[in-house]
């Protein structure tokens, strides 16, 4: 018996996007300030890093967001 696939309306994919894209947003977040503290408790330039590292990781999940929205559009 084959599955019938539902499709989902465009205000219910978008509210999914936003709830995928709010836990890579505290990810980032999280690593960001993990590197605050590291910079304030350890050698400035190991926290620099994991701030760069964060936002790193911010800018890649955007693109890969945004790409995939447009493709799926």
């Amino acid at each position: 018996m084959a599955k019938i696939k539902k499709r989902l309306t465009i205000s219910e994919e978008f509210e999914i996007m936003k709830l995928v894209l709010d836990k890579f947003l505290w990810l980032g977040f999280i690593v960001m300030a993990f590197g605050m503290y590291t910079m304030y408790t350890g050698p400035f330039v190991d926290g620099l890093v994991w701030i760069i590292i964060g936002a790193i990781i911010l800018i890649l999940f955007m693109i890969i967001i945004v790409r995939e929205y447009e493709i799926i559009k």
